[in-house]
């Protein structure tokens, strides 16, 4: 599993922001996300392709630090993130820390716990530790391709995104002209300057990378419980 804790940057000279993208998160994931303390919220993830639409959806705005924790999570069904345990939320809560002091870097960090039920995260071995950071520069590559984007190129990639259904196929370039009041070739130079294109041909590689480090935390509780 994977826990999120974002939290809102620079929160005490700003308004609250937390409402607003838990409404954005509702339509990407079944996840439910929930205020966890002051400006931050959190929230337990099953699939890693939701895990970096969450990570890059919350980066768009650059009004936040977002933590990614891979490890066990103690939660029923249905109860609210607030009440999980394990060390998936111990990586969270350290990864988000990080996020903050990533100072130049795109606020974006990845942390592995273990798959135990201990409180504090132990030390990882040297291919868990590199899936993890492979999974943070990849997201962080791509959050910096997403924090670049202006405005303009936004609204020409939230439509063809429409179209398409949410997914990063190539959508109708046409269609999208008409609907702005824009060229054809205005379009076009917005999907090529934004990194669109590049962006959605990375997602399944961080994705792939986060499900590494996960699968390595499995086997370790495998190997651990013989």
């Amino acid at each position: 599993m994977y826990v999120l804790t974002i939290d809102q940057r620079g929160s005490s000279s700003d308004v609250d922001r937390v409402p607003d993208l838990i409404s954005a998160l509702r339509d990407l994931t079944p996840a439910a996300f929930e205020r966890s303390v002051g400006d931050e919220l959190q929230g337990v993830v099953e699939h890693a392709a939701e895990v970096v639409d969450v990570a890059l959806q919350a980066l768009r705005s650059g009004y936040w630090y977002v933590g990614i924790g891979i490890g066990s999570v103690q939660l029923a069904p249905g109860d609210s993130p607030r009440e999980g345990s394990g060390s998936g939320f111990v990586a969270a809560r350290k990864a988000v820390e990080l996020a903050k002091s990533a100072a130049g870097q795109v606020p974006l960090s990845v942390v592995s716990g273990t798959m135990g039920r201990g409180r504090d995260i132990q030390p990882q071995t040297q291919e868990g530790a590199m899936a993890s950071a492979n999974a943070q520069a990849v997201l962080r590559l791509i959050g910096r391709v997403v924090q670049q984007r202006t405005e303009a190129q936004w609204r020409v990639v939230d439509r063809l995104r429409a179209f398409q259904g949410g997914e990063g196929r190539h959508g109708s370039q046409k269609h999208v002209a008409q609907e702005l009041g824009i060229t054809e070739q205005s379009v076009s130079r917005a999907v090529l300057r934004s990194g669109w294109q590049e962006e959605w041909a990375a997602r399944p590689a961080a994705a792939m990378l986060l499900d590494h480090a996960h699968s390595h935390l499995v086997r370790s509780q495998n190997e651990g419980a013989r």
